[in-house]
C-alpha cells in the first residue's frame, strides 16, 4: 500500500503533506527529526491519511493537495470536522 498523509506540527500548528509506502516508519522518521524539511517543526501528530494500491495514485493525490489550494482547503475542512 501507498499512503498520502497529513501531519500537524504541535510546535507551530502548521501542516505537512507527504506520501510513503510505509506510514509507520515515515511517521517515526518525522518524529525523530530525520526529515530535513520537518525537523525544526517537531513534534507532530498524524491527523489524516489515505491508502492507495498504486504508488502513482498516491503521488498524484499528494501533488494535488500541495499544488491546488482548493483541494487542500476541502481536506482541511474534513479534518477539522472530524476532530471536533
Amino acid at each position: 500500500m501507498f499512503y498520502v498523509y497529513v501531519l500537524k506540527s504541535r510546535r507551530d500548528g502548521n501542516s505537512y503533506i507527504g506520501s510513503t509506502d510505509n506510514l509507520k516508519r515515515r511517521f517515526v522518521e518525522h518524529q525523530k527529526g530525520l526529515v530535513a524539511s520537518t525537523k525544526p517543526r517537531r513534534p507532530f501528530e498524524l491527523v489524516y491519511y489515505e491508502a492507495y494500491k498504486v504508488e502513482s495514485d498516491a503521488r498524484l493525490r499528494e501533488a494535488s493537495l500541495k499544488l491546488k489550494s482548493r483541494a487542500y482547503a476541502q481536506l482541511r475542512k474534513r479534518i477539522k470536522q472530524s476532530l471536533t
